[in-house]
């Protein structure tokens, strides 16, 4: 299964391409950064995401796209451009009848490190440990899309209902599963 992740942004969009193969293998296709210069007009660089994550998908085909549920930031400029970015990224994927995941990121910090509170740093040492990489992924813009999609792979629902005992799960996936776990317990036990 081909894995496209999206760092939403309207500056720089990072998108990256992993394979999650047997076992729950993990191997890196591709990563770039759609860019946009904010000295242009609010259409043009939507369009220019757009044009350039539309581009990415139709070139590595992926099977799922998973994109950063963006939250709210102190920054409303910053937080209504990242979910215009995010918005595009839905509507790419839609066109071509992909299905879309949204993860937070905090979810992503825990599926690569598990840690939910990591910083770039770690994240970006873990994504090129976890796909073998040679050099960190940069910028972090790279990086998180990357991660963004190894945590939809690594996702513990996805790995668990697929038929695998949990004693085959890769340690960040016992880790999820665990938090998972613990997190929905807390849920029932206030709800009764």
């Amino acid at each position: 299964m081909i894995i496209c992740g999206v760092d939403p942004g309207l500056t720089r969009c990072g998108i990256g391409f992993i394979e999650a193969g047997a076992s729950h293998r993990l191997s890196f296709i591709h990563v770039d950064l759609v860019r946009s210069s904010p000295h242009d007009p609010q259409d043009a660089r939507l369009l220019a995401i757009f044009n350039g994550l539309s581009r990415q998908l139709d070139t590595y085909l992926p099977d799922v796209v998973s994109i950063e549920r963006v939250f709210a930031q102190e920054n409303r400029n910053t937080v209504l451009g990242t979910a215009q970015a995010a918005g595009l990224a839905m509507v790419a994927a839609a066109q071509r009848g992909i299905p879309v995941a949204l993860h937070t990121p905090t979810e992503a910090k825990l599926a690569v490190t598990g840690n939910g509170k990591a910083n770039k740093a770690q994240v970006q040492t873990m994504v090129a440990k976890i796909l073998s990489l040679n050099a960190l992924p940069s910028p972090p813009d790279a990086a998180d899309s990357l991660a963004l999609a190894i945590c939809h792979a690594l996702r513990p629902e996805g790995a668990i209902q697929g038929g695998e005992r949990e004693e085959h799960l890769t340690q960040a996936q016992k880790q999820w599963a665990d938090a998972a776990r613990k997190a929905q317990s807390s849920r029932v036990h206030r709800d009764m």
